[in-house]
């Protein structure tokens, strides 16, 4: 097959001529206008969706045009630039195409971007493409090349991208292969084409032979720079959420509207209490309220002094804080049995700035509506009129004040404005609760109550409970009701077969579930084989999408066998190999966790209404946002506002929140920071690709990105 490729020299007055710009555009003195947003072209594929959700995530403004869709923009040189207040303004800071050149041959739109790029010197970022010398690299044929499944492969990122925009990564991309039968990133590897100006960041070995082909790498061109991804993904896998930042951060020259950081936090619920324990021949928890068989025995799980030391150790040692929610009356109740004695409460109580601390409620009292519990499941108890019987907002009071005291006569240093509640209670629970208790919100704003921590997976957006905040968490599948590990394998096999192989069946009505399994696990083995590379893969995966949601587990789960700590390994352990020193887990605790979600909630409300504005003149950033809103960016180090340090260090650069106060917000650059200017009067450069009668080599597939199915 034979492609022929037209090549057009034009020369930069040309260029700006065709943009409509004012004649003295390109002197040095007259710096453009860009505007700190991002242009995505979209197929639909998974690779610009990953990108455009990349974008979302940290706050980062961006265009979408989707090119399969009908009346769509067209991309023109009036779409692209213009002039405001008599400066040439490129409205667009970036460019993310799906592949090199998703255009027809001979399109207007390719040729007004290239125009675009090189006159405002604007980079392009293809999201997945073919491997082939209009992309600067070999054709992936031969022992020189490689097309196909990269499951499982461990890749590397280069010295120069260390130097450049991957520097927050200690070195090794691994791919997933969560399913081998299924093929989960197809990729092309080739080596640079002869003559490129080619700089490869990303790089695996090619299979079969010691050379290295690039996966992700820089091509220097036509007075243009692209960044070519050359395999397929999407938002969720391990290798894209690596590798996104250093995407964002070259697209951007790591100057760009919001924000991005690695986030863990694990709560610890029941502290003090016990919790009842999974019985494997009964299949439920003795204690519990769906446990109604006569002949079940509670055998309750409760830490002791020996495993907080463990916990202290282990703080020390990952350079991570535990959030202890804590119910004081398990300590009383202990004290009361065992003639004034509790071991671990004097403990944890000695030990107590080891630790943060949340109020959990004093005696973990359900405080939603009034639960009859002599029905399976329990349903809220109702009123002679028909309506819902709730718990009294004294009742609720009680419960968050006598817990507060029992702290403070314990010392413990605890914030007074944070809470959650036994099991989320108060809050709506499906089926049988779907409001809030109307008693609760009054009972916060009595109380104080600013911050209320909820369950992730069935409330998973902040929400306003009164005048208090919701601080989603996620509940990590390690259960509350076991303490060794065979118990939790036992319980996950009763939960995720089938019921003819004795399970409950859950799967059967919900196949979608992600834990489901084809045969009971090993209670020997499965813990550590199945379970704890899942949930560390989960969990990990979370800390790796720039979300600060913290997780939660139970007392329970650090006593006895002390399950937690092998998942919690897994995800710290796993972070420190991949991610340089300058790039740390940031451990936050409840109030600020919340106070984050708040304020990305109201920027991404302002960035939808179109309040913010944010562009680039040479070394100043200007910000213009209603009074009030906090601002967030990422801006090179050295970056100045009013004068003082903006933002703070992490992964290269600072990052960070400024209020507004209506008024345009003026950040300077560091003046090692490049600035971008309109080509030189005079010089050429070519508008299109200079591959004329490229030939394509023989049994190579047309070298467009394939489509290929990726999985999450």
């Amino acid at each position: 097959m034979k492609r022929t490729l037209r090549t057009t020299v034009l020369t930069v007055g040309a260029l700006i001529a065709t943009l409509g710009l004012p004649a003295d555009a390109a002197h040095a003195d007259d710096a453009p206008r860009i505007d700190l947003r991002v242009l995505v072209v979209s197929d639909g594929g998974p690779s610009t969706d990953a990108i455009a959700a990349e974008l979302t995530e940290a706050g980062t403004p961006f265009t979408e045009i989707d090119l399969t869709q009908s009346g769509r923009q067209v991309i023109d040189t009036a779409f692209l630039a213009d002039t405001v207040d008599g400066r040439a303004r490129a409205k667009f800071q970036a460019v993310v195409l799906p592949n090199d050149n998703p255009f027809a041959t001979g399109s207007t739109e390719m040729a007004a971007l290239t125009a675009y790029e090189q006159v405002y010197q604007i980079p392009q970022v293809d999201a997945y493409t073919y491997a082939r010398p209009e992309a600067g690299l070999q054709y992936p044929v031969g022992s020189s090349g490689y097309s196909g499944s990269i499951d499982g492969t461990q890749a590397q990122v280069t010295d120069a991208g260390k130097a450049g925009p991957f520097g927050y990564l200690d070195g090794t991309v691994p791919f997933e292969d969560n399913d081998p039968s299924v093929g989960e990133s197809y990729a092309y590897l080739a080596q640079p084409a002869a003559g490129a100006d080619f700089t490869p960041y990303v790089e695996a070995t090619i299979p079969g032979s010691s050379t290295k082909g690039s996966l992700v790498g820089e091509y220097r061109h036509d007075g243009r720079r692209e960044l070519v991804v050359t395999f397929v993904y999407n938002q969720y896998q391990e290798q894209f959420r690596l590798l996104a930042r250093g995407i964002v951060e070259w697209m951007t020259g790591g100057l760009h509207l919001g924000a991005s950081r690695n986030y863990f936090a694990v709560h610890v619920d029941d502290v003090f209490a016990e919790d009842d324990r999974w019985n494997s021949d009964l299949n439920c928890t003795p204690g519990d309220v769906d446990c109604t068989d006569s002949g079940a025995t509670a055998d309750p799980i409760r830490m002791t002094a020996d495993d907080v030391d463990y916990a202290a150790a282990w703080e020390q040692s990952k350079n991570l804080t535990f959030d202890l929610a804590f119910n004081g009356s398990g300590s009383v109740d202990q004290r009361e049995d065992d003639n004034g004695v509790d071991q671990l409460a004097d403990q944890l109580i000695a030990d107590k700035s080891e630790f943060r601390w949340i109020n959990h409620t004093y005696t973990h009292a359900f405080l939603g509506c009034v639960q009859n519990t002599t029905v399976v499941p329990w349903v809220c108890e109702t009123n002679a009129d028909g309506s819902t019987k709730w718990v009294g907002e004294s009742d609720i009071s009680d419960e968050i004040a006598t817990n507060r005291v029992w702290a403070q006569t314990n010392g413990l240093p605890l914030e007074n404005d944070e809470l959650v509640t036994g099991e989320h209670s108060g809050m709506r629970i499906l089926p049988q609760q779907p409001d809030d208790n109307p008693n609760l919100a009054p009972a916060l704003a009595a109380n104080g109550i600013d911050w209320l921590g909820s369950d992730n997976s069935r409330d998973p957006q902040q929400r306003q409970v009164g005048a208090a905040e919701t601080v989603p968490r996620y509940p990590m599948n390690i259960f509350y009701n076991v303490g060794k590990a065979s118990e939790e394998v036992d319980e996950y096999n009763w939960l995720y077969t089938s019921r003819a192989q004795g399970g409950s069946g859950i799967c059967e009505d919900n196949p979608t579930t992600t834990t489901c399994l084809s045969q009971p696990l090993d209670t020997s083995t499965g813990y550590a084989d199945q379970i704890v590379p899942l949930e560390t893969r989960i969990d990990l995966g979370h800390v790796l999408s720039n979300d600060p949601r913290p997780h939660y587990i139970h007392q329970s789960n650090l006593s006895e066998d002390r399950i937690a700590y092998p998942v919690l390994n897994g995800v710290l352990d796993g972070y420190q190999a991949l991610f340089a020193a300058n790039t740390p887990v940031v451990n936050l605790r409840l109030k600020d966790i919340g106070t984050e979600l708040k304020r990305r909630a109201e920027w991404q409300a302002a960035l939808q209404a179109g309040q913010v504005t944010a562009y680039r003149i040479g070394d100043a950033v200007t910000v213009e946002a209603p009074a009030g809103l906090e601002v967030t960016a990422t801006l090179p180090s050295g970056t100045t506002v009013g004068g003082a340090a903006f933002g703070s260090a992490y992964a290269g650069a600072v990052s960070g929140w400024t209020p507004s106060t209506g008024d345009p917000i003026s950040l300077t650059l560091p003046a090692t920071t490049a600035t971008p200017a309109v080509t030189a009067a005079g010089s050429s450069a070519p508008a299109t690709e200079p591959a004329p009668d490229t030939q394509v080599p023989a049994g190579v597939a047309d070298p467009r990105p394939a489509t290929v199915t990726v999985t999450n």
